[in-house]
């Protein structure tokens, strides 16, 4: 025990140090550290990132000969750095490797391939690409119904991007492909462009009017590949500008939130399969609340709001609840038996998880059992159970984008490119992979080439992640393998399910949703850790499911960029007082043990100074110092004219006195020099509430607007006119720059008030109290 309590003595007791040097001001420390001019302009950072892209400096000096590679020549002798440029001889002879090495970077796979460790990877690649391959099948088929396009684009969707991807991409564990959030906002999109209303004929056998389905889905699939090919250009044009950093805007709760909102769209989205009914389905805001009588509540809002609020409710109820009456009860019962059944066997995957070397396929063990059992059972016939229908065999011709409806879908296919790369980064988060715009440039090379192929755009699933990195898949190779199963599948297996019910791949949905429904347990967490983070996840939410995804993703991120507004508008203002016997200054109201230099006010504000938060931090300056600029500059000048007027008093009578005693004052001049003191009740300096000086601690001030940089200039300027001094310590190198371009400094404020430490400007404040100040006016 005695032992225990020395180390514990021993851990508490302080190291001290100590360090000795003169108080320096700004002056003193550039002249100090000999402060360069060297000065990156916005355009020469822009140039530099795009010479990044154009060629990958490692790669440059990995495959570069010796002297050749080098982008600068050293000259010794004068000690300089000379530009390649420059150097004409120099870029010939790297013009070879450079070439080379340009091209490896953009096509990654001939950079790995040929240095793949088959003995090591092989294995578990091969493993790993067939389970990811089988979970394709289902989950292809089934995000295409959530993309309103025929299942067999699923599949294509499924093996083209893939493929290209193995080629382009960069990540060695994602596993890429059709994916719910993109594939509801691609059913978005083609429903709001070719509903089925457009494509209504009557039919002589029923003498009713139908939908011409062959027509309608041949439309929605140009449209889904248009919209597709357009985002991928986006994500390519961003990721050659390096402009990957878009997706910082998307923070995780924001993420989480939107991807927790699409899920509830998608559900939403196949209940018409679930209970086999036909909903008209509308697009627009809102579109998901009135699913049904959508059109019709706004219709009638605009005739009368009144009628509508007391009303549409009920009418929106009582469409529903007639809907319902018409369920398909064949389809109803095939969905719930395959919903349970997959939980079930979900759950008993997971528990013997450890025990199996690969998962149990469920998915596709449920889609091949419900095929047979359709086709068994004639459901499509008996039952009038809606089933996928036909699935050609083979890979169809590639066909180029209708470039004429890209006009009217940039906002979708932007929104698309964006969501897309966010998905894929915050996954890469999870994972700890690097990504970066080889991987925007990856996304999009999948996206615009997949659309000639008639794909609908992808990104990357946790679920198949999962499973392709817990049955040991270790490089792309993985990827190449599952597409190299699909495409088995479309050449001679896809046609055998085409009795397969629709219900069962809505089922898969369903179950597959599952996690991102789990993401609402993230408010209890956010509640307890921040909960402006909290109120970002819950106005994520709501707009994503009242807006639409697209809508809602835009407003989303403008909510976001808010709230950081707001935080900077209210942040922490402090007075700071020192920790005795060290150069630490703390907040006097978050510790018992500081004191306030007696004389002084350190300030500081917990935010940067901009225009949003300038006359805030004027004002908490005014309350937590205790001055009232205005009230004291007042009465001052009150003070000021009785001073004079009381002096003008004192002259006349000395004066006076002078005539009167001229005789005496020739012979003793000197002995009536007259000292017109200042009463003690008029000097400020008398009060003790009043401060000397000022110390404003800008630490944290990472940037000065215009804004900022008058409101420091003001404050000094009106502190300075009650007498009141204003320093300037802890400035970053960049607000000195922005307080140089702001005429700060004149004649009379110069860099004398600049210290680089809350210490520093102290003791100089301490240094110049010391020396008492003349208190008097002599004639």
């Amino acid at each position: 025990m005695e032992a225990e309590m020395d180390v514990r003595n021993s851990v508490k007791q302080r190291m001290g140090y100590r360090i000795q040097r003169e108080i320096m001001d700004e002056f003193k420390v550039d002249e100090l550290a000999e402060k360069s001019d060297v000065h990156t302009s916005l355009k020469e950072k822009f140039k530099e990132s795009i010479r990044h892209q154009v060629c990958d400096c490692n790669d440059i000096l990995k495959d570069c000969h010796s002297e050749s590679h080098l982008s600068v020549r050293i000259n010794v002798s004068q000690n300089e750095i000379i530009p390649l440029e420059s150097h004409p001889s120099l870029c010939a002879r790297c013009s070879g490797p450079r070439a080379k090495s340009c091209f490896l970077s953009c096509i990654p796979l001939l950079s790995w391939l040929p240095r793949y460790p088959l003995r090591e990877n092989a294995f578990g690649d091969l493993v790993s690409g067939i389970s990811v391959g089988i979970m394709h099948l289902p989950q292809g088929m089934a995000y295409a119904l959530l993309a309103a396009v025929p299942p067999v684009f699923g599949l294509y969707s499924s093996f083209y991007p893939i493929l290209l991807y193995f080629i382009f991409g960069t990540s060695k564990h994602i596993s890429v492909g059709t994916y719910a959030v993109m594939s509801v906002m691609i059913g978005g999109v083609t429903e709001r462009m070719a509903p089925d209303s457009e494509f209504m004929i009557f039919s002589n056998i029923s003498n009713i009017s139908v939908i011409d389905t062959v027509a309608r889905d041949s439309e929605r699939v140009k449209i889904a590949a248009a919209v597709t090919c357009l985002s991928g250009i986006f994500q390519l044009l961003l990721g050659l500008v390096q402009f990957g950093f878009v997706v910082t805007y998307l923070s995780e709760p924001l993420v989480r939130a939107y991807t927790t909102a699409a899920a509830i769209h998608v559900m939403v989205s196949q209940f018409k399969y679930t209970f086999g009914i036909s909903p008209n389905r509308y697009s627009g805001p809102l579109s998901l609340i009135y699913v049904q009588f959508g059109m019709l509540v706004v219709l009638q809002l605009s005739q009368n709001l009144k009628d509508t609020l007391e009303q549409g409710f009920s009418e929106t109820v009582l469409d529903v609840c007639s809907l319902l009456g018409q369920t398909n009860i064949g389809t109803l019962v095939v969905s719930i038996v395959t919903i349970v059944g997959l939980i079930i066997a979900k759950e008993i995957n997971t528990f013997l998880a450890r025990k199996l070397p690969v998962p149990i396929p469920v998915e596709l063990l449920a889609i091949i059992i419900a095929t047979v059992v359709s086709w068994q059972f004639d459901f499509k016939t008996v039952y009038n159970v809606d089933v996928v229908g036909t699935i050609p065999s083979g890979l169809q011709a590639p066909v180029l984008p209708a470039f004429s409806m890209m006009g009217s879908l940039i906002g979708d296919a932007f929104a698309l490119a964006v969501v897309g790369y966010g998905i894929a980064i915050s996954l890469g988060r999870i994972f700890a992979l690097k990504y970066g715009y080889k991987e925007l440039i990856a996304f999009g090379l999948s996206n615009s080439i997949g659309a000639v192929f008639q794909c609908f755009a992808i990104s990357c699933s946790m679920s198949r992640t999962m499973v392709q990195i817990s049955t040991g898949g270790k490089t792309q190779v993985a990827g190449a393998l599952s597409a190299l199963v699909m495409l088995v599948i479309l050449l001679k297996i896809g046609e055998l399910f085409e009795e397969l019910p629709k219900a069962v791949l809505a089922a898969v949905i369903y179950v597959n949703l599952h996690g991102m429904m789990k993401q609402f347990t993230d408010l209890r967490t956010l509640w307890r850790s921040n909960r402006v983070d909290m109120l970002v996840w819950v106005m994520t939410f709501i707009f994503t499911v009242l807006l639409n995804p697209d809508l809602g993703l835009a407003a989303s991120i403008v909510f976001s960029m808010f709230t950081v507004i707001f935080r900077t508008q209210l942040p922490k203002y402090s007075l700071l007082g020192q920790i005795p016997g060290t150069d630490i200054y703390k907040p006097i109201e978050d510790y018992n043990q500081v004191t306030q230099i007696p004389g002084l006010v350190i300030f500081r504000c917990s935010a940067t100074l901009y225009f949003a938060n300038a006359e805030m931090y004027t004002e908490h300056l005014y309350e937590k110092s205790g001055v009232d600029v205005p009230k004291v500059l007042s009465h001052k000048k009150k003070l000021e004219a009785k001073r004079l007027k009381k002096e003008k008093k004192e002259v006349k009578r000395a004066k006076k006195q002078a005539k009167e005693e001229a005789s005496e004052m020739s012979d003793k001049e000197d002995r009536y020099e007259v000292a017109v003191v200042m009463s003690p009740e008029f000097d400020q300096h008398c009060d003790p509430t009043i401060p000397k000086a000022i110390i404003l601690d800008l630490s944290p001030v990472n940037f000065l607007d215009t804004v900022g940089v008058k409101t420091l200039r003001d404050i000094h300027k009106d502190f300075g006119d009650v007498g009141i001094k204003v320093f300037l310590s802890g400035c970053q190198r960049c607000v000195t720059d922005n307080l140089e371009k702001g005429d700060f400094f004149n004649e009379k404020v110069t860099k004398a008030i600049l210290f680089s430490t809350v210490h520093d400007a102290v003791l100089h404040c301490q240094g110049q109290n010391k020396q008492e100040p003349k208190m008097a006016t002599y004639f």
